[in-house]
């Protein structure tokens, strides 16, 4: 099980849209002081780990609930070092000592088994002068000591801990001196097994007494279990009443000696997804500019710790959506980011799809064929969405789009029934005019969400027409007439030329505010000979949305704003209204790209470039949106952003993906090839990728000229 993440709070609705609509179903509410994270809201289903959750329920619409207490604010997280395997967490500060402050500590399962971990050598603690992630799931923490012997100004002893994921640490130290050292080392340690929710949400619990237990210490709780540190070589004290162990340490000149410590629960182990035998193929990508090769493999490393079994069906994976705030079976996010993972594996996907079919609402009623999910807050101006309704557009998308990859037929018939239960669910929600309202009273009818559906049933068709069912005309019948109802009712005339309005509130009033949803109006989809799927704009609206998302008020320098800067209720800081969502930016790259735009395209894939070394290639799901200057070398952090989160772990790989324009079509035997003629990164060369279940590389020259260096035999190749 995956930590526990925090309930985050409901953001004030500030606009002049209508108020968040009343839930589907009597809403399983935290208690006072639990919230929500920066992402989701109470809504169908608590968003939690990977332990048993309560259904949604379909049904008839409930009373809300009484107001809650206001709760608290989320913990910042920017500052912290996170090692991540999941369903294994490590908070650092990083100077590398955990003080038991906030969020920090070691966490097995949603529960912290270590909050305090100090280390004191010679009776003092250890200057830091170094922390860093290695990988997804290890940090090292460089050090120095000054002992009373130190002959000069130099400090004689350097300390160097690694610390993984799961708790495991190992201490070393050096002797830089030119005598022999005996020093003292002392590690004092602490936990309040507390659940990662109550401890984000400031509910702070007294660290438990320990005891003494085999080569370390042990500390147990009534319903928490027990939490057991030991350590080796075994200390020579252990003060069970002070949390305490120590040693007795001689070095030689130039000598090292180490000391290990593991956390152990007793909690059942879960293994992660990267164990369940899931091959993600390796891509590398090389060329004029380094650093989208270093931006892709910290992601891909990152996006393999978020990977989890279902614990009750070992053999399908599914990716977290980030930590520490979102653990848990987030499908929307887990379907889109099986999506873009497609040139790495169609298996991942497979498994994506099976986890989130099984939850599926089959029973009679107006929910049939819905995938179940929490609401997301969607700014100032805009009640929350539901990301179940996300989730339930994107499945029979990304399973046409894994068919084009290559997926297996025994997998595709497997999948087959689960998609026509989402277009069945498609169908019967939609209104008159082919548009899709948000479930609930409000009606409002989302842009983004009718993107969603345009794909979902032209895509849905697709997969029909290809694999031989019937019902393939009314999908597309249906897609025709979202588009004319999407043009003449969502487009706003105004003297700049135009905008899609980002929904039609009660009434059918349009919201004329230009954000990053817009993008996915661009991220039409594949279909068959590498062909996009016509889009809900005609030409002219595309080509004004492509000059808005490349003009200054959206493109921040850093990547693409959430909310233009001259909209009301605009906040460089606010995740859904100003600050740059790095997923939305990659996908406004790649939708503009394969419009034509690259000018734009080329803007914001440097703007995420330029930003990543900042976080050490580890790009977080979003930071500030505030304006670029030439003196800045990197955008502001958010303090309540997940780091890593799935989505812009992959950003790297759909940055490669955009550039080189890889579209394949595995059913009719051929790829196409539509790389971005402007070149904008220079020379590259992509490999490890695979189609057709066989590797796949490609190379771009500096002229934008693309050629394919490796391929499945029979591929019939086309730029």
């Amino acid at each position: 099980m995956a930590p526990t993440a925090p309930r985050r709070p409901r953001r004030p609705q500030t606009g002049t849209g209508p108020q968040p609509a009343p839930r589907s179903r009597p809403s399983t509410r935290p208690g006072p002081g639990v919230r929500t994270g920066p992402e989701e809201q109470p809504g169908p289903g608590p968003h939690r780990g990977p332990a048993a959750q309560p259904a949604e329920q379909p049904g008839p619409a409930a009373a809300p609930p009484p107001p809650a207490a206001r709760p608290r604010e989320p913990a910042p997280v920017h500052h912290l070092l996170i090692c991540a395997a999941l369903p294994c967490l490590a908070l650092s500060a990083e100077h590398g000592q955990l003080t038991g402050r906030g969020v920090e500590g070691v966490y097995h399962s949603g529960r912290r088994l270590l909050s305090r971990c100090l280390l004191r050598v010679a009776g003092r603690e250890p200057v830091a002068v170094q922390g860093r992630l290695v990988s997804a799931g290890l940090a090292v923490f460089k050090a120095v000591v000054r002992t009373p012997a130190d002959t000069g100004p130099d400090p004689e002893v350097g300390v160097e801990r690694s610390r993984h994921a799961d708790g495991a640490e190992r201490i070393t130290l050096r002797s830089f001196a030119a005598r022999p050292l005996r020093l003292s080392v002392e590690v004092a340690l602490g936990t309040d097994l507390a659940e990662f929710g109550a401890i984000a949400a400031g509910r702070t619990s007294p660290e438990l007494p320990a005891s003494v237990h085999d080569a370390g210490l042990r500390w147990a709780a009534a319903g928490a279990g027990h939490a057991i540190v030991t350590a080796d070589p075994p200390p020579r004290d252990t003060l069970a009443s002070a949390g305490l162990l120590r040693w007795e340490v001689e070095l030689s000149p130039g000598g090292a000696r180490s000391i290990e410590l593991r956390v152990r629960s007793d909690r059942p182990a879960r293994t992660s997804g990267r164990t369940s035998g899931l091959a993600l193929a390796e891509a590398r990508a090389e060329g004029d500019d380094p650093r989208l090769g270093a931006l892709l493999s910290t992601g891909l490393g990152d996006f393999t710790a978020l990977l989890l079994r279902d614990p009750e069906h070992p053999a399908d994976v599914y990716p977290a959506a980030g930590v520490p705030w979102r653990c848990g079976p987030a499908p929307a996010e887990a379907l889109w980011a099986a999506r873009i993972a497609l040139p790495l594996s169609t298996g991942l996907a497979a498994a994506a799809l099976r986890r989130f079919a099984r939850s599926q609402f089959t029973g009679r009623g107006r929910d049939f064929g819905r995938i179940p999910g929490p609401l997301r807050d969607a700014g100032p101006h805009l009640p929350p969405s539901c990301t179940g309704v996300e989730a339930t557009l994107a499945f029979p998308a990304v399973l046409a789009e894994a068919r084009r990859w290559g997926m297996p037929d025994r997998e595709l018939a497997e999948l087959l029934p689960a998609a026509e239960r989402c277009l069945r669910w498609l169908g019967q929600a939609a209104d008159g005019d082919g548009l899709l309202p948000e479930p609930g009273p409000s009606g409002v009818r989302r842009t983004e969400t009718q993107a969603h559906a345009h794909r979902a049933a032209l895509l849905g068709a697709d997969l029909l027409e290809g694999c031989g069912r019937p019902g393939a005309e009314e999908w597309r019948q249906l897609a025709s007439r979202m588009r004319r109802s999407f043009r003449e009712r969502f487009w706003v005339d105004d003297l700049t030329g135009g905008r899609p309005a980002a929904a039609l509130l009660a009434g059918g009033r349009p919201a004329p505010l230009i954000g990053a949803g817009a993008v996915h109006l661009l991220d039409t989809g594949l279909l068959g000979l590498g062909q996009s799927a016509p889009g809900l704009l005609d030409k002219v609206q595309t080509e004004q949305l492509a000059r808005l998302l490349g003009s200054p008020a959206m493109d921040s320098g850093w990547g693409l704003r959430g909310l233009g800067v001259k909209e009301p209720g605009h906040n460089p800081f606010g995740h859904r209204s100003g600050a740059v969502r790095v997923h939305e930016t990659a996908v406004a790259v790649a939708g503009l790209a394969a419009a034509g735009y690259e000018k734009e395209a080329g803007s914001l894939l440097r703007g995420l470039l330029d930003a990543a070394p900042g976080f050490g290639h580890r790009l977080p799901e979003m930071y500030a949106g505030e304006q670029r200057t030439a003196d800045a070398v990197m955008p502001a952090p958010h303090p309540a952003a997940c780091r890593p989160a799935a989505l812009s772990a992959l950003t790297g790989l759909h940055l490669l993906m955009s550039l080189a324009g890889i579209r394949p079509d595995v059913p009719s035997g051929t790829v196409a090839l539509r790389p971005m003629r402007s070149a904008p990164l220079g020379a590259v060369q992509i490999s490890g990728l695979r189609v057709a279940g066989e590797p796949f590389a490609v190379r771009i020259s500096r002229l934008g000229q693309v050629m394919v260096e490796q391929a499945a035999a029979g591929l019939q190749l086309g730029v």
